[in-house]
């Protein structure tokens, strides 16, 4: 089990955690308001709060784990080569 997406991309066998892609827009986001010329004081205070769950289903194959539907059917994204 991994904290970030790119992790089970790599062939890790599950992810959870938060979304970096998220963490990037919200950045940009803040980014825009700084150049902006948004006073410090007025920026609020964020957290990412959008969790991704990954489940790489060929590494759970070579690894010789069945994963269940209903945790399938729970995840975000499911990695599986055609």
């Amino acid at each position: 089990m991994y904290p970030a997406r790119e992790f089970a991309v790599a062939g890790g066998l599950m992810s959870y955690g938060a979304s970096l892609a998220d963490a990037e827009r919200q950045a940009g986001i803040y980014a825009g308001w700084i150049v902006k010329g948004t006073p410090v004081v007025q920026l609020p205070v964020q957290q990412n709060v959008k969790l991704e769950f990954v489940i790489n289903l060929d590494t759970a194959t070579a690894l010789g784990f069945t994963v269940p539907v209903s945790l399938l059917s729970r995840a975000d994204s499911v990695i599986q080569a055609r």
